[in-house]
């Protein structure tokens, strides 16, 4: 059968300005939980619990394997002073593979800063390069360019928040570990350390995978039509011990519990790959046939974008044959519907969803 082309229209949705959270959830697992059992849906009808996420091991049982993204958001957002006194911004997203010390990142005032410019930042100097799409650059510095975010950058919220109150530390997972994210995985942020003992007292595992974060998480999709749109490459890992403890779940009959789309991506990379690590710019859009992942914990995404299609996907594919990619998508939004006239709060610092 052939499927349509999907439109980028048919993944919009209105969002009043005021459901979109400026400040995290105090204490972080206090957020709440919009639960959707896709065996129990039909199309348009999503079957919905709420609960707080503090009672999301209510949902899991024991032999299931949370899997997490353990990138750390880095001080990215680093500003500086051209030669000619005027100021400029960058936001360091990714290395580059064409050469030590190249990086990519998106520089402002893009159109002032010419070829060959140097910019000064605290006591180090960056000069900006060519454009290389999609509004970015590439900047060489000769250095450890880590050590220089530590020292003079900032922690890069997203552009919706414009509450800027919250302490650095509050978007970042609790089990951050390898720099490298321009934003951060957001699913993790409702965990506490005493929540994950908790889960794990239950028998309920856990696992991380890395995959640092790109721009691509902002980005709204291009073109007409779903299949025009392309994301940048990413790199991730998936350590050795990760790939034990999943044949292990498995073998035991435990499901595979994605902690936020960026753990979905790392999990269906390396399941079609057979890769380790490397750089992925892998695309879920519905359909898709799920490898790795049987259950996902993910916030409320921004309309028109990537992460809304993958788990439009997610939700389809729980649902087959019973319905396609646009009754997959009506069940997803009547769920953000409800999430909406309840009051839960949508994106990076908002409540959660968990899609079984």
């Amino acid at each position: 059968m052939t499927v349509p082309r999907l439109r980028v229209d048919d993944f919009d949705y209105k969002l009043p300005a005021d459901a979109i959270a400026q400040t995290p959830a105090e204490p972080r697992d206090a957020s709440r939980l919009l639960v959707l059992d896709r065996a129990r849906s039909s199309a348009g009808a999503p079957a919905l619990s709420q609960a707080t996420f503090s009672e999301v091991g209510e949902w899991l049982r024991p032999g299931d394997l949370l899997v997490v993204n353990d990138s750390r958001v880095m001080p990215a957002r680093l500003r500086g002073r051209r030669a000619t006194g005027g100021s400029v911004e960058l936001l360091i997203l990714r290395p580059l593979e064409d050469g030590p010390g190249r990086w990519e990142a998106l520089v402002r005032p893009s159109r002032k800063v010419r070829v060959g410019e140097t910019v000064r930042i605290g006591d180090g100097s960056i000069e900006v390069a060519e454009q290389l799409g999609d509004g970015t650059r590439a900047i060489r510095f000769d250095g450890d360019l880590h050590a220089l975010m530590a020292a003079a950058g900032e922690t890069p919220l997203p552009p919706y928040i414009h509450e800027r109150s919250a302490p650095a530390e509050r978007y970042q997972t609790v089990y951050a570990r390898p720099p490298g994210s321009a934003a951060a995985p957001t699913a993790g942020l409702h965990f506490t350390d005493g929540l994950l003992d908790r889960l794990a007292a239950g028998g309920i595992g856990r696992a991380s995978v890395t995959l640092h974060v790109g721009l691509d998480t902002f980005r709204p999709l291009e073109g007409e039509f779903v299949d025009e749109h392309h994301i940048h490459r990413e790199w991730f890992d998936v350590p050795p011990v990760t790939r034990g403890a999943i044949a292990s779940a498995r073998e035991a009959g435990g499901r595979i519990v994605a902690v936020g789309t960026t753990a979905v991506r790392v999990l269906e990379t390396a399941a079609r790959t057979d890769a380790a690590s490397g750089w992925t710019d892998l695309y879920i859009t519905p359909p898709h046939r799920f490898a790795q992942v049987d259950a996902l914990i993910t916030n409320f995404h921004l309309p028109r974008s990537s992460l809304l299609l993958l788990v439009t996907a997610f939700v389809e594919a729980g649902m087959a044959p019973r319905c396609g990619p646009m009754e997959a998508r009506d069940t997803l939004l009547a769920a953000y519907r409800e999430a909406l006239a309840s009051g839960y709060r949508f994106f990076s610092f908002g409540d959660a969803m968990l899609i079984v």
